[in-house]
């Protein structure tokens, strides 16, 4: 039995919506957990986020300012600080006020400002630890 093509076309646009519904929620279920754990350390790479972006609204519904000592994150929860710190080297306190992807072992965008404290704008992406702070 064959399904008419409008009917078809309804049915993957449903399937879609369900996915993309899906991954929202799972994304604001994160956010609404509740404080992450004082002391949670994540080891990876960062990257940063630049002048590009500024003034564009954050997932938390702030606008970017590059100036600004913020941080995006996957999962932790809007609010919450932390310290990233490179080894051997310099170290921020961040408030996380956006979500990012996070691609290729990458666990936190931090915002210009923060980068370089970091000392990472000629490299863009580093190596960090990261740890809750509150």
């Amino acid at each position: 039995m064959s399904v008419p093509r409008s009917t078809a076309v309804v049915i993957a646009v449903a399937a879609l919506a369900s996915i993309g519904f899906a991954i929202g929620c799972a994304s604001e279920a994160s956010a609404r957990r509740g404080p992450a754990p004082v002391g949670q350390v994540q080891e990876g790479r960062a990257s940063y986020y630049g002048k590009q972006f500024a003034g564009r609204r954050t997932a938390s519904g702030e606008r970017y300012d590059p100036h600004g000592m913020t941080a995006a994150h996957k999962t932790l929860p809007f609010g919450t600080r932390i310290r990233v710190t490179r080894p051997g080297g310099a170290s921020v306190l961040l408030r996380v006020n956006d979500r990012c992807g996070c691609p290729h072992g990458r666990i936190v965008d931090v915002s210009e400002a923060a980068a370089h404290k970091l000392d990472m704008m000629r490299s863009g992406v580093v190596q960090v630890r990261l740890e809750v702070v509150r």
